[in-house]
């Protein structure tokens, strides 16, 4: 893996969200685990800095943040986020709770294309 800034402080949190994993989550999780899409590694809540992501792919520097309902009113602080990735050389995908627990098809699908490029 490259050299990404790693706030150890966040350890712990980054643990227990994986422990307590919310639904989309899991049900995304499930589908990147284990090399199963396009063959690529995953890691799950991520340290990047004083961030913690959803996912992250490190040989495509991309982020995956599954968006929820804790995400509205928050969208500046996401936005912020997402430049700070960016500064890492960091792409991030947005997805929605709703997509990923009402239509998994369609977002495997849409990644597949954002992973193409």
């Amino acid at each position: 893996m490259r050299d990404l800034p790693y706030n150890k402080l966040l350890k712990e949190t980054a643990r227990g969200l994986r422990k307590a994993g919310n639904l989309a989550e899991s049900l995304l999780w499930r589908e990147l685990r284990n090399k199963q899409f396009l063959g690529l590694d995953f890691y799950r809540q991520k340290i990047l800095g004083h961030y913690i992501a959803d996912f992250y792919c490190d040989k495509k520097r991309i982020v995956i943040e599954i968006d929820g309902s804790s995400h509205i009113g928050r969208e500046k602080e996401d936005e912020n986020r997402d430049y700070y990735f960016s500064t890492l050389g960091i792409r991030t995908i947005r997805i929605t709770d709703k997509d990923v627990k009402t239509n998994m098809e369609g977002v495997i699908h849409y990644l597949k294309g954002c992973f193409a490029e």
